[in-house]
């Protein structure tokens, strides 16, 4: 089975950590302070605090900017439920929008009329690899004073009119195992707030800044110099993989180009990293998938139940009306996409989804997905979600 994704660890990353281990000093040291310099200078802002994982860098900064209950947060349900359960985390209370048809990403069209006299930040979503429009948001934000907390767990890389993901608010990014760019666990914070930045590097610390001495309330959310070790190596590989990544969605765009499916979109001025090649099928989706495993190839759904449909949200009344996220709940499946996938590999998913689409999808097909794009359905199929 070709798996869905498949975590890029060689010599350097076991050389890395070898020489942590050596050394002694394991906990939260120098090799955490060198990823996080050197993650800052990436992104291109002033701060990277280093976490536990990238739940803890959306916590983080949610409690970092004050909110509370009664508070709201704008975002969206067409994502790992970390975003919302961050949110939640505070008292707050997300405030779910629907996302478009073709980039999957928030409607930026559709966040002003969600605004209240509640509302204190926009957490968009760069699902997938690609991000948002943030022009379009930042200007909402400026206009009504909100803080934009950007939800970059998938995004390692992703530029938007060549800024990267994580700079035009306060980001958060994953290193789960399967993420472009991994610590086995770990998460960043990115911000260009000083003030923000200094709190978050106690908060994260039990509170302290000088050995038992604590200066507030704070909690272990520190990374480790193994996972430094490890994201270092992964830090360095990062433009090559992202280029691979790239070069497999090529592949595969040439390969389905003439197929009555929905392929990705990348927006004139973006960037998309692919974390994950996702495609729409149609309402034949979950026999589509089914073929594909049997043949052989590890497709996956995300997300197949909204976190808008989820029993702990709606038992807080959370309602919202989107049929846009819905239809990409029932419609869409992701391929297998990793730097190592070989051209077998590749050979062997491309004609596993030829002869899949070509089985369950008529001549009218094309036709039926992009009116059903936009369309109301309801969602509950099973499978597994990308952790954050």
């Amino acid at each position: 089975m070709i798996p869905i994704a498949r975590p890029d660890i060689g010599q350097e990353e076991i050389d890395a950590v070898t020489d942590v281990l050596r050394s002694g000093m394991i906990a939260q040291g120098r090799k955490v302070k060198e990823l996080e310099d050197r993650w800052a200078e990436f992104v291109g802002v002033k701060h990277a605090i280093a976490t536990g994982n990238g739940t803890l860098a959306l916590m983080s900064i949610f409690t970092g900017i004050g909110l509370e209950p009664g508070d709201e947060v704008i975002t969206v349900s067409h994502t790992f439920a970390a975003t919302a359960n961050a949110i939640l985390s505070t008292g707050a209370t997300p405030v779910f929008v629907d996302i478009e048809p073709d980039t999957y990403l928030i409607d930026a069209k559709k966040i002003e009329r969600a605004i209240t006299p509640r509302t204190r930040a926009i957490c968009p979503v760069h699902l997938f690899g690609l991000v948002a429009d943030m022009d379009m948001i930042r200007a909402i934000a400026d206009r009504h004073g909100l803080v934009v907390v950007e939800d970059a767990c998938q995004a390692h890389g992703a530029t938007f009119r060549g800024r990267k993901a994580g700079s035009f608010g306060h980001g958060a990014f994953s290193l789960y195992a399967t993420k472009n760019m991994t610590t086995a666990e770990g998460g960043f914070v990115t911000t260009d707030e000083d003030a923000l930045a200094d709190w978050l590097r106690l908060y994260r610390n039990q509170g302290m800044r000088a050995r038992y001495q604590f200066e507030m309330l704070g909690y272990n959310y520190r990374m480790t110099d193994i996972a430094a070790a490890l994201g270092l190596a992964q830090l360095g590989k990062l433009p090559r993989n992202t280029a691979r990544r790239q070069a497999i969605a090529a592949r595969y765009d040439a390969a389905f180009g003439e197929l009555p499916i929905g392929l990705p979109i990348t927006p004139d001025g973006r960037t998309h990293v692919f974390h994950q090649y996702t495609i729409d099928v149609g309402g034949a989706r979950d026999a589509i998938v089914a073929d594909l495993r049997e043949a052989g190839v590890g497709a996956d759904i995300y997300y197949p139940m909204p976190v808008h449909r989820q029993s702990y949200i709606m038992e807080r009344g959370l309602h919202a009306d989107l049929p846009v996220t819905d239809g990409a709940a029932d419609r869409t499946l992701a391929l297998p996409i990793f730097p190592a996938l070989t051209e077998a590999e590749q050979d062997q998913v491309i004609g596993a989804v030829k002869a899949a689409v070509e089985r369950h999808l008529g001549p009218d097909a094309r036709r039926s997905i992009a009116a059903g794009a936009t369309g109301a359905t309801s969602a509950g199929s099973t499978a597994g979600a990308a952790a954050r």
